[in-house]
């Protein structure tokens, strides 16, 4: 770990600290799907749809304290943006955080609800934006490598 006093990193470095964790989370449940396909008995799928729903949570939750550094940093990426306009998946994500993060009484909290009765879309949605972020850092990388 590196102390307070350690030379100027770039905000991109520890925005991607997020996005890094972010994505653990969403290869351990990509990996978790696929185990979820090969496996036969109901008691060892019960065991993986309850660690799906960890990781994805977490993943889900990750991503979107990337967005929210993405927007106070005002980075720019045009593919980026474009999916970044639709806000109405950014809130379903910011509560979804929150239900995550903050205790939820409820167990059926909407917090999580609405993001669980989500259809494709949504999902395609929160998969492209990953894989952009993370295009987008792998780019960032290269040309701060050059300077």
């Amino acid at each position: 770990m590196m102390s307070s006093n350690a030379p100027n990193i770039p905000v991109e470095v520890a925005l991607h600290r997020y996005f890094i964790w972010a994505n653990k989370m969403r290869t351990d449940f990509d990996n978790l799907l696929a185990e979820e396909k090969n496996t036969k008995s109901p008691e060892d799928k019960f065991l993986i749809e309850q660690n799906l729903n960890i990781y994805m949570s977490y993943w889900y939750a990750g991503l979107y304290v990337v967005i929210e550094g993405w927007k106070a940093l005002k980075l720019q990426d045009a593919d980026i943006s474009n999916l970044l306009k639709k806000e109405d998946y950014i809130d379903l994500l910011r509560k979804y955080r929150n239900g995550v993060f903050h205790y939820q009484q409820d167990y059926f909290s909407s917090k999580f609800t609405d993001v669980w009765s989500q259809k494709q879309d949504f999902i395609t949605w929160i998969r492209e934006l990953n894989s952009l972020f993370g295009r987008y850092f792998l780019q960032w990388h290269a040309k701060y490598k050059k300077k």
